[in-house]
């Protein structure tokens, strides 16, 4: 079908960009098997492609192999970082550089750092390399744009952990509060149920009552 597909696009190049569209619209999410085979004919078509074409397909295009590459599966991101084995595919990505190595930066920069095959890591490097001798400039920037945003999100989990530390220092003093208040009045309740004198809830049968001002008043007139 890859075959006849190619066969297709080399009587009417434009029909690529509907293809690859269709095939980027329909990409296996958990069938690495699946992928493998779509990045296989992604290649086989792009060996084919017009610079015209490739240019109207080329960011949702690597913005997808860029997916691949971060794949924790190493033998999608092994088969997404092939492309820049191919010679005439290369030779696009040189012509539009600008365009491309900052839809793939991050990734290739993360991933190097992070992924745990080692065979993965080596050819990032190498597609590293690559994009550094294509335009030094721009990887340079890319660079230290990249460390800049790390270190903003650096910050930003730092403050997220000392935010949520303080809402649980928050919480817990809140609930020893509340135990301490509940324990208060489990305390003054069995008072009461004991006739304790010294618990509020217990009448005060020792003090007298006072005596209305008024009989105070009769009293003295009394007197006179």
């Amino acid at each position: 079908l890859a075959y006849c597909v190619v066969q297709f696009m080399e009587k009417d190049a434009t029909v690529t960009e509907y293809i690859i569209r269709g095939l980027l619209k329909y990409w296996p999410k958990t069938c690495t098997q699946k992928e493998v085979m779509f990045l296989g004919e992604i290649e086989e078509i792009l060996d084919v492609i017009e610079p015209s074409q490739f240019i109207r397909i080329q960011e949702p295009l690597f913005k997808q192999i860029a997916a691949c590459i971060s794949s924790p599966h190493f033998q999608v991101a092994e088969r997404a970082l092939y492309f820049w084995n191919n010679e005439y595919i290369l030779s696009l990505i040189e012509e539009n550089c600008q365009v491309i190595l900052p839809l793939v930066f991050a990734t290739l920069y993360r991933v190097s750092k992070e992924h745990w095959n080692q065979t993965i890591v080596s050819l990032i490097y190498n597609v590293l390399k690559t994009f550094m001798e294509m335009n030094s400039k721009l990887f340079d920037d890319l660079t230290a744009s990249y460390k800049v945003e790390k270190q903003k999100e650096m910050k930003r989990e730092r403050e997220r952990a000392e935010l949520w530390r303080g809402l649980e220092e928050y919480q817990e003093r809140r609930m020893q509060m509340l135990t301490e208040a509940a324990r208060n009045q489990r305390n003054l309740q069995e008072r009461g149920e004991r006739g304790d004198p010294l618990s509020p809830s217990s009448p005060q049968c020792d003090q007298p009552e006072p005596k209305p001002s008024g009989a105070n008043s009769g009293a003295g007139e009394s007197a006179t």
